[in-house]
């Protein structure tokens, strides 16, 4: 398997220095998946073949098992730039498509509040590269649902000062319009905590590969090299299932779960600079083990790559493997006395706890 292969899908595109730099760069502690490989196969071999293009990908698996990794991934192979929109649950249209923003005169905009000024002089001085939201995050500091809410907040402010005067109205696309209409690779996370239907609706709409989007100023084709890559945790707190009409224009799907032990091991070592095999073999059991015995017993906390990465730094760095085994691992799936109870006991039935505490003494005895 040629772990550098890459699937340049428009050579012949041009992309400004801006688009350039959104393309992402595989830091040297990325290890290639078969899901990296496969999907850019499948991407690659039905490009050019019309209603049998694959463009909607979906990634659906734990937290941490590396699905927006991966969504980054397809960005560095396929020679496309890279975005994300982190969906929330009162999203509404103007976060799918954008907002329409009138332009206050200078009087009128030295009469705010300085950070009111701030916010706005930065949207009106855009150069209409970055998404309204994105300028506000920048600005602010702030998630994509709060620079959201800011902008409702702006609209209405701008409205009320605009009352009686002939005004210039700006249109704001949305991050969703931005990579749709210049063909990026849009990562859209969590689109199953969205609760107004209009707002799937949109999405559904979008998502056709022949498929469109009315703004308030155009009508906006889908172009060719879009990709939308969704990406959805398994039983997390606040996911519905998967609206019907949106999985089913998907046309390409992974299940993301906790890659093998191998895998984890190397991509442990490659994140943290640890090599200790004696010591990774063990720590990486004991997150296939809480992994298992959790779903058996529907406790919704999630052992997975994430935390395997932590602990197994927090180990390299002299920290105690069987403390940090609750700080960095058991905390995060529970705190629930009796949840905590049945995931020792899942350790101590396979030996592990033993076995931790036999790697950690051999750790201390090398270090002597």
């Amino acid at each position: 398997m040629n772990m550098e292969e890459q699937f340049i899908l428009s050579p012949a595109r041009q992309l400004t220095d801006a688009e350039k730099e959104l393309i992402w760069r595989r830091p040297p502690s990325h290890k290639a998946s078969e899901e990296e490989l496969r999907i850019c196969r499948e991407i690659k071999r039905n490009w050019n073949r019309g209603e049998m293009k694959i463009a909607n990908i979906l990634l659906e698996g734990d937290a941490g098992s590396g699905k927006t990794q991966l969504a980054k991934a397809l960005s560095a192979r396929l020679g496309l730039p890279y975005t994300k929109v982190t969906c929330f649950a009162d999203m509404d249209k103007t976060d799918v498509i954008g907002a329409i923003l009138p332009v206050v005169s200078r009087e009128s905009l030295e009469k705010m509040e300085p950070e009111e000024q701030k916010l706005l002089k930065a949207l009106y001085e855009s150069d209409g590269f970055q998404s309204a939201a994105e300028i506000l995050m920048d600005v602010l500091g702030v998630s994509q649902e709060q620079a959201a809410l800011r902008m409702k907040k702006l609209l209405k402010l701008a409205a009320e000062n605009t009352e009686g005067e002939a005004v210039e109205y700006r249109f704001y696309p949305s991050e969703i319009v931005r990579a749709y209409q210049k063909g990026y690779i849009l990562e859209i996370q969590e689109p199953t905590v969205i609760r107004d239907a209009a707002v799937l609706m949109a999405l559904n709409s979008a998502l056709e590969l022949d498929g469109s989007i009315n703004l308030p100023t155009e009508i906006i084709r889908r172009h060719p090299d879009f990709i939308a890559v969704i990406t959805t945790n398994r039983n997390y707190a606040g996911c519905r299932p998967l609206n019907e009409a949106l999985r089913d224009r998907i046309q390409h799907t992974e299940k993301m779960d906790l890659p093998p032990k191998e895998v984890m091991m190397e991509r442990a070592a490659a994140k943290t600079g640890y090599r200790n095999r004696e010591v990774l073999d063990v720590l990486a059991e004991i997150i296939i083990v809480l992994d298992k015995t959790a779903r058996a017993n529907a406790i919704k906390g999630v052992a997975g790559m994430r935390s395997f990465f932590y602990w197994a730094d927090a180990v390299a760095a002299g920290a105690s493997a069987r403390e940090s085994l609750y700080h960095k691992v058991i905390y995060k799936i529970t705190t629930d006395s009796e949840e905590i109870r049945l995931l020792e006991e899942a350790l101590t039935s396979q030996g592990l706890l033993a076995s931790l505490e036999e790697v950690e003494l051999e750790v201390k005895k090398t270090k002597c």
